[in-house]
């Protein structure tokens, strides 16, 4: 099956990630004083701190601003930020990422959420100001399901098969760029969330973990998604806020560093695959292996064994050796992005 060679972003560069490793700033969210001094407008909205988007247009030397009727577009050389009051899609330059709350309004003006500017748009658009998160050769490979538990299934083949075809594809790839790659599982084995928790945990060295799964969802749903940990206070993605989210989790020492690789590893598969998938967006979930793993980690929906269509890609060497691509693509572009240092603060 052959793959367009033409990229969803229709534009020159590469990757949202390759765009945004020239935004270096000042710190964020440092402090109340450094806040003040930013010229943040925060007010509290619906019992949550919200920051007008005139103030994000400030900081992040934004030059444009235009809203019409419920849409907010940001604008600068490098970025396209698109927002949608009351909804909790962000496009930026064309990558979908789900808020953690609804964009909102007050008098005339609209806000975003504290907590999606500090752990989605922040690590976003300035990757290098991430603590100790560039210094790693080792990646992890989680291929899902196995042995006993096949995942989803269809006449094509199995889940957890296909997981295993990806990771062994991608290992090959990632070590001939000089990487280090631990394999969760390098044959058809069970193994439990927990189990597969701690193997990941045994890995010593500074390590980046990618979860490899395929989808199920009915004959219509179709597209890739990337899963990075909820921060403490959102909710799984599809459902209501519970009294356990409050709690921080192992996975949420590297909120910042999780988002970053999502962006990544999500616009660079886009990328690499073009017009022959659907961005079903960069998502937050608290699933077992995201919660417990001390590294850096992304779980990846690679397309709908459901989906007729979508189906017969998945099962297509083509296909997966695009996947494999850019995600490799990803780990190189993530690893210089976080690595860099910022630049000088300005007097």
């Amino acid at each position: 099956m052959q793959l367009r060679k033409n990229s969803i972003f229709q534009i020159s560069t590469t990757t949202i990630f390759t765009w945004l490793l020239g935004l270096c700033f000042y710190s964020v969210t440092a402090s109340a004083k450094a806040e003040k001094n930013a010229g943040w407008d925060i007010v509290k909205l619906e019992g949550r701190d919200y920051v007008s988007v005139e103030s994000i247009k400030k900081f992040y030397s934004f030059t444009k601003l235009t809203r019409t009727g419920n849409s907010v577009v940001l604008e600068n050389s490098k970025v396209e930020m698109k927002l949608k009051v009351g909804g909790n899609e962000c496009l930026m330059n064309n990558v979908k990422f789900v808020f953690s709350n609804a964009v909102n309004t007050s008098g005339n003006k609209v806000y975003v959420s504290r907590m999606d500017l500090a752990k989605l748009i922040d690590p976003v658009l300035r990757p290098n100001f991430i603590r100790n998160a560039g210094d790693f050769k080792t990646v992890i490979l989680d291929s899902g399901h196995g042995g006993k538990d096949p995942g989803a299934t269809n006449p094509l083949g199995t889940e957890a098969g296909y997981n295993l075809r990806l990771a062994t594809r991608l290992k090959g790839l990632l070590e001939a760029k000089g990487f280090k790659v631990v394999m969760i599982r390098d044959t058809d084995r069970y193994y439990s969330l927990q189990e597969r928790v701690n193997l990941a945990n045994q890995v010593s060295e500074n390590a980046i973990f990618l979860s490899l799964h395929f989808n199920s969802g009915g004959r219509a749903a179709r597209g890739i998604e990337t899963f990075t940990l909820s921060p403490p206070g959102v909710s799984h993605y599809g459902r209501g806020l519970i009294a356990s989210d409050a709690q921080e989790k192992t996975g949420n020492e590297h909120d910042s560093a999780n988002i970053a690789l999502a962006t990544a590893l999500h616009g660079s598969v886009l990328r690499r695959l073009g017009n022959n998938t659907l961005d079903r967006g960069i998502k937050r979930a608290r699933f077992s292996v995201l919660s417990g793993v001390k590294h850096p980690a992304v779980l990846f929906e690679g397309g709908f064994l459901s989906h007729p269509y979508e189906a017969r890609l998945v099962a297509n060497e083509t296909y997966q050796s695009a996947i494999a691509a850019g995600m490799v693509d990803a780990v190189t572009r993530y690893r210089f992005a976080v690595g860099r240092k910022p630049a000088p603060a300005k007097n």
